[in-house]
């Protein structure tokens, strides 16, 4: 293991000190930062997405800004705005930027806020700039957005259209802890409490291992030009096309239940964003090269979001996690 593979690994495991119970969400943010895509986390209240998204922040020294939304909200919330200033007396417009423009952007409730708000942000997420008036502003080169949808509370809210959807790389589900993770999260909480003194130590010698080890931006540069070195075999691609072709064609499998329960199925950004995210996790697990495996465990988090269940589907309470099952269990590899 080299030492950009360590820093990463480092910063997983620091990460997951803060963020307890939930180790699949913080490896999902760390491939989506790797990947250089966008991270869509869809959970109840309370179970620590926030907190994930502000100790990555913390932990790799970086910018962070976060935008709560609200169905109130405008698109120059989050943008920035030009500003009328008078400078030696003459009259001009200065850009004051918004909160997009940090490195981590943290999207509270993207669900709350209107369609145009929606649209300014995923517009940026999809151009890395910024136009307002004349002027096209460049966000930073280390650019991620994650944001956080409640999946049971609808009443004033406004879901993201599909096509929308399709703009995050991965949606992660975020589930409530199991028992001993819900003990020590009461530790954790109680631990971060006792003391000003403490924590003050404590976040001071977290600062000095996380200098000894470089972990900071350009760690994360270090880690994206290797994920291109990462070997993709010619039967991992067309497992890939093939999972993908099973959500657009599922009557291809007649002894499965894709055909009854996909109304659409996944566009070519899915086949991309696949490809991407197993070279990560395969590059996370120590390899130069991609298995099979490595494809299948990023299957519910690239494929999940991208596919439009029918109304028999939803009507039998079919979730799309299920759907991904059935796809990885009739859908052949090689």
């Amino acid at each position: 293991m080299n030492q950009t593979q360590q820093a990463i690994n480092t910063l997983i495991t620091q990460v997951e000190q803060s963020v307890i119970g939930q180790s699949h969400v913080v490896r999902s943010l760390v491939i989506g930062l790797l990947t250089q895509g966008h991270v869509l986390l869809e959970g109840l209240p309370g179970t620590a997405k926030t907190r994930s998204v502000k100790s990555l922040a913390d932990n790799l020294h970086t910018s962070f800004g976060r935008i709560q939304f609200t169905p109130d909200l405008l698109p120059s919330d989050v943008t920035g705005t030009e500003v009328y200033q008078e400078l030696n007396g003459k009259p001009q417009l200065h850009f004051q930027p918004g909160p997009i423009f940090n490195s981590i952007v943290l999207a509270d409730e993207i669900n709350r806020a209107p369609a145009k708000v929606q649209a300014a942000l995923l517009e940026a997420m999809a151009e890395g700039t910024i136009t307002v008036g004349d002027q096209t502003h460049t966000l930073p080169e280390l650019f991620m957005v994650l944001a956080t949808q409640n999946p049971v509370e609808q009443e004033g809210t406004y879901p993201l259209p599909e096509a929308q959807m399709d703009r995050f790389i991965m949606k992660v589900s975020v589930d409530y802890p199991d028992d001993e993770a819900e003990l020590d999260i009461i530790r954790l909480v109680r631990g971060e409490e006792s003391s000003q003194k403490q924590a003050a130590e404590k976040k001071e010698d977290k600062s000095e291992s996380a200098v000894n080890i470089q972990l900071d931006p350009s760690v994360v540069m270090q880690a994206r030009s290797k994920l291109s070195q990462i070997e993709v075999s010619e039967i991992s691609e067309r497992y890939i096309v093939a999972l993908v072709m099973a959500t657009r064609k599922p009557e291809r499998y007649n002894e499965s239940n894709l055909s009854r329960w996909i109304e659409i199925g996944s566009s070519p950004r899915a086949s991309i964003s696949l490809d991407k995210c197993a070279r990560a996790y395969a590059w996370l697990q120590g390899r130069d090269y991609v298995e099979p495996d490595d494809i299948r465990a990023m299957a519910h988090s690239v494929l999940g979001h991208r596919v439009t269940l029918s109304y028999d589907a939803l009507a039998d309470g079919v979730t799309q996690e299920q759907v991904i099952n059935e796809l990885l269990d009739h859908v052949v590899i090689g």
